[in-house]
């Protein structure tokens, strides 16, 4: 799919969602460049990091509500939204521009969003997905070919959105301030559109 996104000098500032300077943040960007100066390398244990370390709400079954990039890394879990927020964060943090995309998925009950993040490296972005695995769910850092959790394939209902974004969907921010219970969030209705 051919991404849509502005130069990546864009995609490198921080906001009050994806906390760049955020102490813990930035000592996690720090650590895991001192050990992995490449920027590819970088990235992928950047994203093996998040996909492993930070829970999946529904997965974890933790109802608690993480927006900000600061809240999920001391929380240690979130949704997929929260989790990319982080990943930008700690990706931007150490200088790889990175910015937020979005799937429109089914389940049923209707259309909703899923968070995923596209990176800046080897000129030209790639979408990764640090949703966290289970049973069912593959995610891999890959350059050559997207391993995402979620693939849309040719006849599904799901749809890729192609844009790049510098900051967080404003619907994703509405739905998780408003929301009290991360599960009962996902049970009522996650935001559709981006």
């Amino acid at each position: 799919m051919q991404l849509v996104a502005g130069e990546p000098m864009e995609y490198l500032g921080g906001d009050m969602v994806v906390e760049v300077d955020h102490p813990a943040v930035r000592a996690l960007a720090d650590e895991l460049r001192a050990a992995h100066p490449d920027d590819v390398d970088f990235m992928r244990t950047a994203f093996a990091w998040v996909r492993d370390r930070i829970r999946h709400s529904v997965d974890a079954q933790d109802p608690r509500i993480t927006v900000t990039a600061g809240e999920v890394l001391s929380a240690g879990v979130g949704l997929c939204y929260a989790k990319s927020h982080l990943l930008v964060a700690v990706a931007r943090a150490a200088g790889v521009p990175a910015g937020l995309c979005y799937q429109q998925l089914t389940d049923g009950r209707g259309p909703f969003l899923h968070g995923l993040v596209a990176v800046y490296l080897a000129g030209r972005w790639h979408r990764q997905d640090p949703r966290g695995n289970r049973t069912g769910i593959d995610a891999q850092f890959r350059l050559e070919r997207e391993q995402l959790a979620y693939p849309i394939t040719n006849g599904s209902a799901g749809v890729d959105f192609p844009e790049v974004h510098v900051r967080p969907s404003p619907n994703v921010i509405a739905a998780l301030r408003g929301a009290r219970d991360a599960l009962e969030l996902c049970r009522a209705g996650l935001p559709a559109t981006p």
